[in-house]
Order: C-alpha cells, then sequence, then structure tokens
C-alpha cells in the first residue's frame, strides 16, 4: 500500500488562506457540537521546547499530528515548527495520507487568528498589527491580506519584519516599534510566548487581541489583569484552561468557564461575543487538532480528486505495506 506524502508547497499550492479560513470556521462549529471528536493534546518537553501529540476525528477520518515547538531553532537556521500530519480512514483505519505538520500549523493558525478577529472585532478597516514574524506569524498577514486587511508587522528581529513585508507587498508595513503595534485596534500575536506583551492596563476600549503565541504550559502574552477586564472567546475551555495564558487566570484569580465563551459557540450564536463598540475582545487560542484535520482533510481530498495538477507536482508515494 503507498499514500502520497504532501510536503509544505503541496499543502500552500492547495488551500489558499481564504479557503483555509472555510475550512476551520466548520472545524469549529462542528466540535462545538459535539460532531467531531477531539481528545487533550500530550505534551513531552525537551530542553529548548517541546513536542506534542494532537489527535482529532471527524467527516470519515482520524488525524494525528506528532509536531514540534523549539523557539530558539531560528538562531541555528531550522524551523520553529516540525513534524507530520497523519491522517486516516476513520472506518477502516487506513492511513491515507502524510502532510507537512508545519505548513498545516500555519495554515490553521492564520485563518483562526483572522477568524476570530472578523468575529470579534469591531468594524474597522484599519491595518491588523502582526507581532511575530515567524512562519505562523507570516500566515496570519497572508491570511489578513486575503480578506483585503493591510497589515502592520513588528518583530524583535527588525530585519525579519522588513524581510516579511518586503515578500508580502505594499499593502505590508513595518512598525515604528512594538508600541505602535500593540496599539492597534486589531492585533494578532504570533510569538514564543516567553514575554508579557500586554502588561496591566495597556489594552484600550474597542480593542481586539488575537493571542496566537501562549499554546502551551508556562507561556504567556497577556496580564491576568488584563484578561479579566476583556471579553475573553477561547478555542475551547478544556484544553485552554490547562495552557498558556488561560490557566494562569484560572490558578490565580479563579477564572471560571461560564467567565469566557468559546469561538465555536459564539459561531452558532449560543455564546456571546463582542457586545458593543467599547468591548476590550481577546481571542486566547492553544491551537486545536480538529483545525488540523480540517485542514488536512480539505488538502488531502483535493489531491484524492486531481493527483496529477500542477499543484501536486513532485508529490512522494510512500510504501508502508
Amino acid at each position: 500500500m503507498s499514500v502520497p506524502f504532501l510536503a509544505a508547497r503541496h499543502v500552500y499550492a492547495t488551500l489558499a488562506p481564504a479557503e483555509a479560513i472555510e475550512a476551520v470556521r466548520d472545524a469549529f462549529i462542528q466540535h462545538a457540537r459535539g460532531r467531531w471528536e477531539m481528545p487533550s493534546k500530550v505534551y513531552v518537553t525537551s530542553q529548548d521546547g517541546d513536542f506534542r501529540a494532537m489527535p482529532a476525528a471527524g467527516a470519515g477520518y482520524a488525524v494525528l499530528k506528532w509536531v514540534t515547538s523549539f523557539p530558539k531553532n531560528p538562531e541555528r537556521g531550522l524551523p520553529t515548527v516540525s513534524g507530520v500530519v497523519l491522517l486516516s480512514d476513520s472506518e477502516t483505519g487506513e492511513l491515507r495520507a502524510l502532510l507537512d505538520a508545519g505548513a498545516v500549523t500555519a495554515l490553521r493558525t492564520g485563518a483562526a487568528a483572522v477568524l476570530a478577529a472578523e468575529v470579534l472585532a469591531r468594524p474597522t478597516v484599519g491595518a491588523a498589527a502582526i507581532v511575530g514574524c515567524g512562519v505562523n506569524g507570516r500566515a496570519v498577514a497572508r491570511t489578513f491580506l486575503a480578506r483585503n486587511r493591510p497589515v502592520l508587522l513588528w518583530d524583535a528581529r527588525p530585519e525579519q519584519a522588513t524581510l516579511v513585508a518586503a515578500e508580502l507587498g505594499e499593502e505590508a508595513t513595518v512598525a515604528r516599534d512594538r508600541a505602535e503595534a500593540l496599539s492597534a485596534d486589531i492585533v494578532a500575536t504570533v510569538t514564543p510566548g516567553h514575554e508579557l506583551l500586554f502588561e496591566a492596563g495597556t489594552l484600550h476600549a474597542g480593542q481586539h487581541v488575537s493571542l496566537m503565541g501562549a499554546d502551551g504550559p508556562g507561556k504567556a502574552e497577556i496580564a491576568v489583569e488584563e484578561l479579566l477586564r476583556a471579553r475573553v472567546v477561547v478555542d475551547e475551555w478544556e484544553q485552554a484552561s490547562h495552557n498558556g495564558d488561560i490557566a494562569r487566570a484560572v490558578e490565580a484569580r479563579g477564572l471560571r468557564r461560564e467567565d469566557v465563551s468559546e469561538l465555536g459557540r459564539v459561531l452558532l450564536e449560543q455564546e456571546p461575543g463582542r457586545a458593543d463598540e467599547h468591548d476590550v475582545t481577546v481571542f486566547d487560542s492553544t491551537g486545536l487538532a480538529v483545525q488540523d484535520l480540517a485542514v488536512s482533510r480539505a488538502v488531502y481530498e483535493r489531491w484524492r480528486a486531481a493527483p496529477g495538477t500542477h499543484a501536486f507536482a513532485g508529490v512522494t508515494e510512500l510504501d508502508i505495506g
């Protein structure tokens, strides 16, 4: 038996950012309705990073993403995120495809950040600020641009922000400093999560922030005090309450499930999102395996429908016996 390995170039060529938003939207809705199953992710820590095993099942498939997060890797000339997604048939158990985990993660991260902003931010034509311009930050920027929203970029490495701005075109500009980026009406943070970006009292009325970086134990991008005065929406309470910013608020100040909404339930109008233009809204993302399932399923089904197209040139078929 042979299965395709869909490399990063195949994933990106197959699913446009706007299409990834719709796939991820469906994943949130199906999970909120209880139709897609997602056990908790498992972490294995290492000195400089961690490994994650992320399973999910739905729509006739089961997925397992084995992915790493090693924030020091760019200093070594290596990607921060790498790994593989295994996509299987949920009826027979047969492996259907392997996909590059870094590309799948980038696409769904960009989609989730922008989807949350579109659902929760007040109407504005201003640029969305992206703080952190690595692979996932670049994906967030591309997704905002695909929705015809200009972007303002900042990175702790100024040359990285400049490089990404040049790559993305005239609708992408570099912020004068971090303070300018963090003061935008719409902000997406895509950092390693080792430094607080929003200290107490820094969010302004009407602002929306998609926090994408503090996705694991011990990580943080926002002060607990800021979370407690914002209208908070999470990707999933069970996972968020044990990882990153929400876990800190649960432990320090007793943040409870009834204090927050889940994005899927907001999409279904079962839980509240933004109430008025003065609300400060925060989307806290820890990254869900159902999002990986949605993106992987969409890419695989396009390969299965037309394996000989240009987008899939050079796909390797692996013999797994």
